[in-house]
């Protein structure tokens, strides 16, 4: 059993262990060293590349960029046939230097110092039968495609209009969502029964478009 002066002292160890910082917090700085590998495919502020089919990373959720880059490193993304870009990173992630889980905590945090700068739209569709369509995504991606962590779904708002056309084929042609213990993916892979035809993806990107500018 404790004596009465250590249970006396208990409250006050746990408030110092309570607000001590933790060893292994994110350390942006420590990012800052790990990002130039990325700048080429994500600009060096992380709004995207097209040239490369890069992204944009700034403004997104910092547990969906996590999620990411594990699942680039485990396979489960970017392992399928005819996924190019995909295998690309897959191979990036799986460098040295982000061999650890705080080098990627570190990663990610310097990537949320990033401004969420607006971004060039380029696709042009029926916007009010996009929006029909979007009611589907909104469980996941929220109302105002804002994104939603406790679904995994990404922010898609602000995202590059011709990057979102390319992730919705790359379901519909199995280069995503393929891993059976990847739920959001397969989820996100049932969902595309809702865009049959490329006509609606580019309808449904059209509306998410509309969502960056009001």
């Amino acid at each position: 059993m404790f004596s009465p002066c250590k249970i006396k002292a208990l409250p006050f160890l746990a408030l110092i262990l309570c607000f001590a910082p933790s060893a292994n917090a994110a350390d942006a700085k420590q990012g800052a060293s790990l990002y130039p590998v990325c700048s080429a495919c994500h600009g060096p502020k992380g709004l995207g590349n097209r040239a490369m089919l890069g992204p944009k990373l700034a403004g997104q959720d910092a547990d969906y960029l996590l999620a990411q880059l594990r699942l680039f490193q485990s396979g489960a993304r970017g392992s399928a046939q005819g996924d190019a870009q995909g295998r690309q990173m897959a191979a990036m992630s799986k460098g040295p230097q982000l061999s650890s889980d705080q080098a990627l905590e570190d990663l990610v945090a310097y990537i949320g110092t990033f401004p969420n700068q607006a971004v060039p739209t380029s696709v042009e569709g029926d916007k009010d039968r996009g929006k029909g369509l979007y009611q589907t995504c909104a469980a996941c991606h929220g109302d105002r495609a804002q994104g939603l962590s406790q679904m995994a779904g990404p922010r898609l708002q602000g995202q590059h209009d011709w990057y979102l056309l390319s992730q919705l084929k790359k379901y519909r042609a199995g280069q995503r969502g393929y891993a059976a213990d990847h739920h959001a993916g397969r989820q996100m892979r049932s969902m595309m029964g809702v865009l049959a035809k490329e006509a609606d993806y580019i309808d449904v990107v059209a509306y998410i478009n509309t969502l960056s500018q009001e």
